[in-house]
């Protein structure tokens, strides 16, 4: 553990880099909400609102492997300012786009420039906190605010749809990047590999060329199923980045360093981190659902319902962090990961007016995740070498948009073949809990000599 402490400016320059991660939050929990009234306005047709919906983090899952790359290359607070320029400039163009078309562009521009935020803000915070236990609660305050975000998101587009027009939902990601891109140069500290190399291009399309068919066919594989062109986008997305690894494994300068899987540590915590996110998040949308369909709640009624769980969430990003600091990362990682397993298990026993009962299960793995997404996040970054920060930054936050992207998909499919929603969460909270369970005990084991936080190894 590092002897230097974070002072005030390093804890101001993380308040700074929250709020921008709570706004890109907020961004897309607000859009759907105004779908209905961007179709009225726009003239759009269901497969131009999928496309309004789906560009964004099409783009952002896709070019966020090279997004922190380059920040390790060209500075993380250089790229930082620049994705949050575009951000904003973006949002701009999206509140007044005059056609589907024009909002399409703007997302695709949302995109590109939260891949430039997020592993940006993560990155910076190993950075600003050299001590492992501050740098915990700095990572736990992070997605906390990245949390927080999709809280506020149906509650905050719900009271500007209701008073302002379908673009002001775009305008509230402007205030906080212009703060960013005013104080980032003070509260800030710069930091780029010291021989960062040139940029491997030939990875970086090839990256592409594999992450964007496979996004793809995950998303159409939720919405229509096995469909031919579904099955096909999935195996070019699959051939490519089996060839993209070796590609990376023999470069001299890689975009990505495939040496960190190495590390049996960091390897199976990112492979937790996967499961962790697709598994729960994938439940989650089936919970949303059960709420307004089946409970009958309204959308606003259903966010207000989901508070309390996001309010477990955000606790215990905040615990996690000063728990691991007596006890071993392991057993605390399986523990949590057991009272998720708990509230899945609640959930496959629900009924079609168990309101609380499902809010008792929400709660439950809310609270047993914390310690897997903060800790492991923490595990992730500070095993990469600093100049490869970046990258370990960017891999955790493509885990996590891969997971839940396959989440939806696979549980959307387990509904289909359940024949009725309340089936659907059923079977999906029991085949979580079976998998996290096997999780719970892979991690305990593969982690059982780590020391806690701030003790020698």
């Amino acid at each position: 553990m590092s002897d230097i402490k974070a002072g005030p400016r390093q804890w101001w320059g993380l308040a700074v880099l929250a709020l921008p991660t709570m706004m890109t939050s907020i961004d897309l929990f607000v859009l759907l909400l105004a779908l209905p009234q961007i179709g009225t306005a726009l003239s759009t047709d269901s497969v131009g609102q999928l496309w309004i919906t789906d560009i964004s983090g099409f783009l952002l899952a896709a070019t966020i492997v090279t997004m922190g790359t380059l920040g390790d290359r060209i500075g993380r607070r250089r790229l930082l300012l620049l994705g949050s320029a575009a951000f904003a400039a973006a949002s701009v163009a999206a509140a007044f786009a005059g056609s589907a078309w024009m909002l399409i562009a703007a997302r695709a521009l949302l995109g590109v420039a939260g891949a430039a935020l997020a592993p940006s803000t993560l990155s910076l915070i190993s950075h600003l906190f050299a001590d492992e236990r501050q740098r915990a609660v700095g990572i736990g305050v992070w997605l906390a605010c990245l949390m927080g975000g999709a809280a506020l998101g149906p509650l905050v587009g719900g009271v500007l749809l209701q008073h302002f027009w379908w673009g002001s939902v775009f305008l509230i990601g402007v205030p906080p990047m212009v703060l960013l891109l005013v104080l980032g140069p003070f509260l800030l500290p710069e930091y780029r590999a010291p021989n960062p190399g040139r940029l491997h291009w030939p990875g970086v399309l090839l990256s592409l060329a594999a992450l964007l068919p496979l996004i793809y066919g995950i998303k159409e594989l939720a919405r229509g199923g096995w469909l031919p062109w579904t099955i096909a986008a999935l195996a070019a997305g699959l051939v490519l980045g089996a060839v993209f690894v070796v590609q990376q494994s023999r470069a001299s300068d890689p975009l990505l360093d495939v040496k960190l899987f190495r590390r049996g540590s960091f390897s199976t915590v990112m492979a937790g981190m996967f499961l962790n996110t697709m598994l729960p998040g994938g439940t989650m949308v089936l919970i949303t659902q059960y709420l307004q369909t089946v409970a009958h709640l309204s959308p606003l009624e259903a966010g207000i319902w989901m508070l309390p769980a996001v309010a477990a969430s955000l606790l215990v990003f905040q615990i996690a962090p000063r728990l691991a600091r007596v006890v071993r990362p392991g057993p605390l990682i399986a523990g949590g990961l057991v009272l998720t397993v708990a509230g899945l298990m609640v959930l496959a026993t629900v009924g079609s007016q168990d309101v609380g009962l499902v809010l008792l299960g929400f709660i439950l793995f809310n609270l047993g995740a914390g310690p897997l997404v903060t800790l492991g996040t923490n595990l992730v970054i500070g095993s990469a070498p600093p100049e490869r920060a970046g990258s370990a930054a960017a891999l955790s936050q493509t885990s996590n948009e891969l997971g839940f992207a396959v989440g939806v998909a696979v549980v959307g499919s387990i509904a289909v073949a359940s024949g009725g929603l309340l089936e659907g969460l059923h079977r999906a909270a029991a085949i979580g809990a079976v998998v996290l369970g096997a999780v719970a005990v892979v991690l305990a084991w593969t982690l059982r000599k780590l020391k806690p936080l701030g003790r020698s190894t």
